[in-house]
């Protein structure tokens, strides 16, 4: 059997939000396995499923761009591997001479970015590199997206490290404002439900069966309750079915309904998310806090 190491409990335990004790002994029970030991947690406790969007786990900043017309625009990832150069001035000029960058040559990915000249005629990565001279700290530019529409675009940054772009048409600008910050509050998955995929629906339909499965109802009823939580979960990771932050009275479907506004897209970028954070042994942290607890 593989050993269960107390990095792979810490992992569980963010993944769950579950006792420590828990998370060892679902990891024991699946050999170690840490996605079939999460679906094993999901089962008994009812635990939902992992926000990854949640967890922050590297430094830097997200630096967003629209261009005059609102039709264009760009959002950009730049990590370090401290808050302190995250919050420098000359790091931040770079993110956001990058975003401006995307936005003004239509760049799709990292790598044609970073041979992309800016106006000061330097290349991305060169001026990458000289930054990393300047600050002592590894800097990469983790991801950046261009979005165009025929509708337009709103955007807002929470802080440095969460920023939403949205494309609507209809309504009016603060309407753009409110998608965008409700986006950053509720971090939706897509759209609509019919963009979740077949794959992530079966998924959680085998979890939510396996949950009603262990109060011993009958099958038509269990059926019933699983259709429940599937429509729930629909509810909670599509834009359209959550309840607007600003009115959780209604939705933000209804909302759009009031204002003759459609989404078409958005993008969400948080710093860090899905990065792991290069963190101390887990096993002399907890010693160190019960240490400071007596």
């Amino acid at each position: 059997m593989s050993a269960i190491s107390a990095s792979m409990v810490k992992e569980l335990r963010e993944l769950t939000g579950l006792g420590m004790m828990e998370c060892k002994k679902a990891l024991t029970e699946t050999n170690g396995d840490m996605k079939a030991a999460e679906d094993l947690l999901r089962i008994k406790s009812g635990a939902k499923a992992n926000k990854a969007a949640g967890r922050v786990a590297a430094e830097g900043v997200v630096s967003i761009f629209i261009a005059a017309d609102n039709q264009s625009g760009a959002l950009v990832e730049v990590n370090c591997e401290t808050d302190f150069v995250a919050k420098n001035e000359d790091f931040i000029k770079f993110a956001n001479d990058l975003a401006k960058l995307v936005t003004d040559k239509k760049v799709t990915d990292v790598q044609p970015l970073s041979e992309t000249a800016l106006p000061e005629g330097e290349t991305v990565e060169a001026t990458r590199k000289a930054l990393v001279m300047k600050l002592g700290e590894n800097i990469s530019i983790r991801r950046c997206i261009f979005h165009t529409t025929e509708g337009r675009l709103a955007s807002y940054l929470h802080g440095s490290k969460i920023g939403v772009m949205v494309d609507f048409q209809g309504g009016d600008e603060t309407l753009g404002k409110d998608l965008a910050m409700h986006i950053a509050a509720s971090k939706p998955m897509c759209v609509s439900k019919d963009q979740v995929s077949p794959e992530v629906l079966a998924h959680e339909r085998q979890i939510f069966a396996a949950q009603a499965a262990e109060s011993g109802k009958p099958d038509n009823i269990i059926e019933k309750m699983v259709d429940g939580r599937i429509a729930k979960y629909l509810a909670e990771i599509t834009l359209l079915g959550q309840p607007f932050v600003k009115d959780p009275e209604q939705t933000v479907e209804k909302l759009l309904a009031k204002k003759s506004a459609t989404v078409n897209a958005f993008t969400l970028f948080v710093v860090g998310e899905g990065i792991e954070k290069k963190t101390e042994n887990f096993a002399e942290e907890v010693k160190a806090q019960m240490g400071q607890a007596r």
